[in-house]
């Protein structure tokens, strides 16, 4: 199988891995083992959140027409009729020319419908002067202003946080439907490879790709399942990834960084599937395999662990989130670019970037350097339409 014969554009390898993802079954769980799931349907309201009108600061639950003109030469006087206990509705409404103490929290009785600060506010007795008006509304929220009944708290596709896992537990849910975490298969090829742990004798190197990789996995949420490292032979190799592909829903496949090594793990994924995609116009990262083995998704992933990382983002990430079903969530800032980056047209260059002040600058190195992972906070994509950036043009860093 000769290499290369048609590289295809990035947009067009993400297609493909969508294509080929299978979707993940769901289950449910309770939401306090929630955090990092993937929701699988959407999240309903089942009743008005909030129940009740409410203040929102420490004050006087008022009518807000009482207030109007109110200032500090000449405050407003409300007679206060008692105080609301959290928890507990008053038991009668505020009338014109009355106020009552609110706190924070507390139910807005009926006939107020506004709240005026304790800071503008002043008790002589029963009698409360306020020294700044407000309007209809102001410092309450309104009953089911947060969320209406049936109204989507949580869509699907969202993955669960701490501030999800609070939402859900205000919107009544102590169980929630998500999506199996995929089971990734990590694999690393190389006659040069030897354990972390290992001194590596002339020509060897450390396995990085194996860490790099579940690293990565887990941080998207699945998990990992790591098969070691794997000799440059075909027997081996098909070996390994016949057994990846038995246990696991996705592999990734790393290293064979020569000609006649990519070839045999393209033929090894053909023998057990296809090989749809041999060659991305990516940079780092060109000799990226995509392809299926028992019907599953297996990515070729570069042996140069820098290269390796920014293909897992470019098609690791579309992969894994059309498998669980997550909405995207790249997490980029605009910033300005401080340095020209060089590029060569018709292949779309990520280029690791790290801030400096209020611009970014080019983390340069060759893609079998290991420094550029850590000196970098994310990178900038340059289109295969161009042919480089200039310093101050604007542009959107991909975080890491």
């Amino acid at each position: 199988m000769s290499i290369f014969l048609t590289v295809v554009p990035v947009s067009e390898a993400v297609r493909v891995v969508r294509q080929i993802a299978v979707r993940a079954d769901c289950e449910t769980v309770p939401v306090a083992e929630a955090r990092g799931r993937i929701l699988g349907r959407d999240v309903q309201a089942p009743g008005e959140i909030p129940g009740f009108a409410r203040s929102v600061v420490d004050g006087y639950a008022v009518i807000a027409s009482d207030t109007a003109g109110a200032s500090e030469a000449m405050p407003a006087m409300l007679t206060c009729t008692g105080r609301i206990l959290m928890g507990e509705p008053a038991a009668t409404p505020v009338r014109p020319g009355e106020c009552r103490y609110i706190p924070t929290g507390g139910v807005l009785p009926a006939g107020a419908d506004a709240a005026a600060m304790i800071e503008y506010s002043e008790a002589i007795g029963d009698e409360v002067l306020i020294r700044k008006p407000v309007a209809p509304g102001e410092n309450v929220i309104r009953r089911g202003e947060d969320y209406p009944e049936g109204g989507v708290v949580l869509p699907a596709g969202t993955r669960i946080d701490a501030r999800s896992m609070g939402v859900l537990a205000a919107a009544g849910c102590d169980r929630v439907t998500v999506a199996v975490p995929p089971r990734i298969g990590i694999i690393s090829t190389g006659n040069e490879l030897v354990p972390a742990s290992a001194v590596p004798g002339p020509g060897q190197v450390r396995d990085a790709n194996t860490y790099l990789c579940s690293g990565f996995v887990e941080e998207q949420g699945a998990i990992p399942v790591r098969y070691g490292i794997v000799r440059d032979d075909r027997a081996s190799l098909a070996a390994a990834l016949e057994h990846a592909v038995a246990e696991c829903d996705i592999v990734f496949l790393s290293g064979g960084s020569s000609k006649d090594d990519r070839d045999m793990c393209a033929d090894t994924i053909a023998r057990f599937g296809e090989v749809l995609i041999h060659g991305i116009a990516i940079a780092p990262g060109k000799p990226t395999i995509i392809g299926t083995a028992a019907k599953k998704p297996v990515i070729g992933l570069p042996g140069h662990p820098a290269s390796a990382f920014v293909v897992l983002h470019a098609i690791g990430t579309p992969l894994l989130a059309a498998t669980t079903g997550e909405n995207s969530r790249e997490r980029t800032v605009p910033s300005v670019l401080g340095q020209n980056i060089p590029s060569a047209k018709g292949r779309q260059d990520y280029v690791r970037v790290r801030f400096k002040g209020d611009t970014v600058l080019p983390v340069f190195g060759k893609s079998g350097l290991l420094n550029t992972l850590v000196q970098s906070d994310g990178m900038v994509i340059v289109p295969a339409g161009r042919e480089g950036l200039e310093p101050g043009e604007r542009v959107e860093v991909y975080l890491w």
